[in-house]
């Protein structure tokens, strides 16, 4: 059986069950339409529109 040769640290192991290592921003980009920034692929939050059209009626308050 294999056996480790030395004590692993509680830092050590810590260090990678955690998941905090592991997190990413999310990606950002420019909406066409409003120039808010928005994450790809999904509907302008701001503006309402996807790939130039009007998908959702947003009310700017």
């Amino acid at each position: 059986m294999a056996v480790p040769k030395r004590k692993v640290s509680k830092a050590r192991r810590d260090k990678r069950r955690s998941e905090v290592s592991k997190l990413t921003a999310p990606a950002l980009c420019r909406c066409a339409n409003c120039g808010a920034y928005a994450t790809p692929h999904r509907v302008c939050k701001a503006c309402g529109f996807y790939k130039g059209e009007q998908v959702i009626a947003v009310n700017n308050k």
